[in-house]
């Protein structure tokens, strides 16, 4: 069964960095797109980057030019680097993929950015 594992969460000031992880487990999912979803409180939970299996990417306009997805298919993990991050940007983030017809989510890191 695959799994998908968030991490690299935290708390960060406005204008910080942070860098999250998606690793895979079960299966890999080098033939897979993989996106990063985000909820923040009271919001409905949001598409903001994806990686297809030939590494094209494409994001929301709330972060392009400020975060980039890249995937490292021996490590079966998916990275978000987060840069200038905002307070807005304040959420839990998912990553999530669709294999083999279901679509998995993880369980989601919480990103905490204080201005």
């Amino acid at each position: 069964q695959v799994q998908l594992v968030e991490s690299g969460g935290g708390l960060v000031q406005a204008g910080g960095s942070l860098r999250l992880s998606c690793a895979a487990s079960g299966s890999s999912l080098r033939s897979n797109a993989i996106n990063w979803n985000r909820q923040a409180p009271g919001k409905e939970r949001e598409f903001i980057a994806g990686i297809s299996s030939g590494g094209d990417s494409n994001y929301a306009n709330s972060v392009k030019g400020r975060f980039t997805i890249s995937r490292d298919n021996a490590k079966n993990t998916v990275y978000l680097q987060m840069n200038s991050l905002k307070a807005e940007d304040t959420a839990v983030y998912y990553c999530n993929s669709w294999v083999q017809g279901v679509l998995i989510w993880g369980q989601g890191t919480q990103v905490t950015v204080s201005s």
